[in-house]
């Protein structure tokens, strides 16, 4: 990746979302590393300052702080007006969560909030940005999906179908921006050592880190659709993909119920 080439194009200013921790934090700290100033953008806004204090004094760039609730339009709204007048070039939407169980037993409250967050607010930033970059020429947008997107899976059904979305999502835009001087990549990483398992309560064994998914996304935008990061996320994808959807499907749902077989446990305590 050469690093004046790609300021060139994506900079001088890249919005992060979910950048608090986990992929998004490593998102932040590669771009300003890159020499790109940042929007950092998460509920969580004590964390997001420490962030950009670190950010300022390591890499001498800009850092801006937005705290917002991005599964409310008010939060989303927050993220549109705070960047207005900064020349935003990149968007990398790294905000999201996922749940786990039988959909049946679940909150619609959590997975209403779950939706709005990994699905509606990738699309409306993915508009308003993008058309942004369309005015100006250039740009890139860097969607977060999932391996557990390219099949359902039992026992983490609607986060698989919120990353199918974003998947399906950044696949079109990929082919309708290109045009425009506007690159979009779906990243789909395996299981990855983020904060993510503690939310959803999982409990993984193996997982890439989250600096090596934003490195290999990246140095994969602008040059594929979707990437698949890590090399746990290889192994799993290339070993998966040969078989039969039914087969993805059964396979996948064994690996998440050995990520969630505590739950069984502590509900019969």
């Amino acid at each position: 990746m050469n690093r004046e080439l790609f300021v060139q194009k994506y900079g001088p200013w890249a919005v992060v979302t979910g950048a608090s921790d986990g992929i998004g934090r490593a998102f932040a700290e590669q771009l300003a590393a890159l020499g790109m100033n940042v929007v950092l953008v998460a509920r969580r806004g004590d964390r997001l300052q420490q962030l950009a204090t670190e950010i300022r004094l390591r890499y001498q760039v800009e850092a801006r702080v937005i705290a917002a609730d991005l599964s409310a339009a008010m939060g989303r709204a927050t993220v549109e007006e705070g960047t207005t007048g900064l020349d935003v070039g990149l968007l990398v939407a790294a905000a999201g969560f996922g749940t786990s169980g039988p959909v049946i037993s679940a909150n619609l409250d959590v997975e209403r909030n779950m939706l709005d967050i990994n699905c509606f607010a990738v699309l409306e930033q993915s508009v308003a940005f993008g058309q942004r970059f369309v005015k100006r020429g250039r740009g890139g947008i860097i969607l977060m999906a999932s391996l557990l997107g390219w099949q359902g899976v039992s026992g983490a059904a609607h986060y698989a179908a919120t990353k199918a979305y974003v998947q399906s999502l950044a696949e079109g835009l990929h082919r309708e921006l290109a045009s425009s001087n506007v690159d979009v990549l779906a990243s789909a990483p395996g299981p990855v050592n983020s904060g993510f398992a503690g939310r959803a309560d999982m409990r993984m064994g193996k997982a890439d880190a989250p600096a090596t998914v934003a490195r290999a996304s990246l140095q994969a935008l602008g040059t594929k659709a979707t990437v698949i990061p890590g090399a746990l996320g290889k192994f799993l994808s290339y070993s998966l993909l040969s078989l039969p959807r039914f087969l993805r499907v059964r396979i996948l749902t064994g690996v998440i119920a050995s990520m969630t077989q505590h739950q069984s446990a502590y509900s019969s305590q």
